[in-house]
């Protein structure tokens, strides 16, 4: 299938809603209340139940969700079933410390994450080497979600449209409107993008039946004709490595930086718990939706390479809009979903990088002195620069959108001890936190650098955080308690 598959009405429908979301960041402007830190970045502390319920989601699901685990179920079948276990181990690593943290963080001020580990653990050392790991986090994260843009045009356009295009264009959109509004603006596009997505995800529920000819039933019955492994039970490193991706997800997803900052942002802890409680049904209607997407995929589109599998939702929606008119404009819909799903996410990752570089790096270690309107202003510059370096990075990186997730969560989940135990556990100090931490990542980097990503299944992260945990339990317990 050569050349452009949107007509010129689907082309203008899609810019239509991009420039919308510009002008939602021109409003979220108008309405800031100050120029301080708290309003750019967490929007005041105002976030409702609605707009931060739909603001988790569409920060959560995000590009791998539609590209990176449709291409992940493509490429090894039922076995990527974990996916939909450990986006449902998310919520309860977020009740592990999220109420907690959000009634300290109302309390004293919080604005990044970085803020709560100099409060709780007076450590500059330990600061900045956790804001270290959760900005290369995020700037993993982004870049998956770029590298997703340019799959999503290429795919859509079956190569007419190279993805560098995709890549410049929707971040240049999306680094816009941020600037322009901060969480507010953010805030108040995820609510739009969010619908979107919930409305693009039934959509292919619908769809990918009617494609097939028949339910779920026939994929599995193709599949063990064409290809018997992707239908088989996992073997016990198998098992092992779904014990693993729900540690990986479960805690690191949890303590995503821009998550946390979504937390400090709510109304009340309230609030926030009712968030939570819609967010644990979300699984179902999204990672679910993906799964058998993939798996149809793998029926309908059977010989794509692996460079290829990322692109795989975008194939097969082309071949639905080839069907019918309605097919046609009902995969428009679904391709303004993922949009909405890329931007939604790279917008939150890089609205916390900024906050992280401004307020934990830029203040304390360039300009001391520097006040909060200085600091939102290079805030809102920091957010360019690193946008053009990600660009960059995007278009020349071969690696798969999965593999990208992977590697981000290796080093984020080090610092889940300083989150989930600091909260709790008084005796934790910060030059035992550190320890663990350095050992952590020794581990995690050392295995995947040597080669060795799993042992026994398990990810090299998820092995270094428990090499980490134990170093935190062990330095703690072995220190005299303290003097009332």
């Amino acid at each position: 299938m050569g050349g452009m598959v949107f007509g010129p009405g689907a082309l203008i429908a899609i810019a239509l809603y991009l420039v919308s979301m510009i002008g939602v960041g021109w409003y979220a402007r108008k309405r800031r209340e100050s120029n301080s830190m708290a309003d750019f970045y967490l929007a005041g502390r105002s976030l409702g139940l609605g707009v931060l319920f739909l603001t988790l989601y569409a920060t959560q699901y995000s590009g791998n969700t539609l590209f990176g685990y449709t291409g992940k179920t493509y490429r090894i079948g039922f076995e990527w079933t974990a996916s939909v276990l450990f986006m449902f181990s998310i919520i309860p690593g977020y009740l592990l410390f999220a109420p907690r943290l959000v009634a300290l963080a109302r309390r004293e001020g919080f604005i990044t994450p970085g803020d709560y580990i100099s409060h709780r653990f007076a450590s500059p050392a330990l600061t900045l080497l956790s804001t270290v790991l959760m900005i290369y986090a995020l700037c993993n994260y982004a870049l998956a979600q770029l590298k997703a843009m340019g799959a999503a045009v290429e795919g859509i356009t079956d190569g007419a449209v190279p993805g560098a295009y995709g890549i410049v264009g929707l971040a240049v959109i999306m680094v816009v409107y941020e600037t322009l509004g901060g969480m507010r603006s953010v805030a108040w596009t995820d609510v739009i993008q969010g619908v979107v997505l919930l409305l693009g995800f039934g959509i292919l529920a619908f769809l990918i039946p009617i494609k097939l000819g028949g339910g779920l039933e026939h994929v599995v019955a193709r599949l063990s004709e064409m290809d018997p492994p992707k239908v088989q039970a996992p073997s016990t490193e198998g098992a092992n490595k779904w014990i693993s991706y729900i540690f990986l997800l479960g805690c690191g997803a949890a303590i995503y930086p821009q998550a946390i900052q979504r937390l400090y942002s709510s109304r009340s802890v309230k609030v926030l718990k009712r968030s939570l409680a819609l967010m644990a049904f979300m699984p179902l209607t999204t990672t679910l939706v993906a799964l058998i997407c993939g798996l149809t995929a793998a029926v309908v589109l059977p010989d794509l390479s692996k460079a290829e599998s990322d692109q795989v939702l975008a194939r097969l929606c082309a071949l639905i809009m080839a069907d019918s008119t309605l097919g046609y404009w009902l995969v428009v819909a679904v391709f303004a979903a993922a949009l909405a799903a890329l931007m939604s996410t790279a917008d939150s990752a890089l609205l916390s990088i900024s906050s992280m570089f401004t307020k934990d790096i830029y203040k304390p270690y360039f300009r001391p002195q520097a006040d909060e309107a200085e600091m939102t202003l290079v805030g809102k510059f920091s957010s360019w620069a690193i946008v053009v370096l990600l660009v960059v990075v995007a278009i020349g990186t071969k690696a798969t959108l999965v593999r990208l997730l992977e590697l981000k969560f290796e080093v984020l989940i080090q610092v889940v001890p300083c989150f989930f135990m600091g909260l709790y556990w008084r005796r934790l100090s910060a030059g035992t936190a550190l320890l663990g931490m350095v050992c952590g990542l020794v581990v995690a980097l050392g295995l995947t650098w040597a080669g060795k990503p799993l042992i026994w299944g398990f990810h090299a992260g998820v092995v270094g955080l428990a090499l980490n945990v134990v170093v935190c339990v062990a330095g703690t317990l072995l220190k005299p308690a303290p003097r009332a």
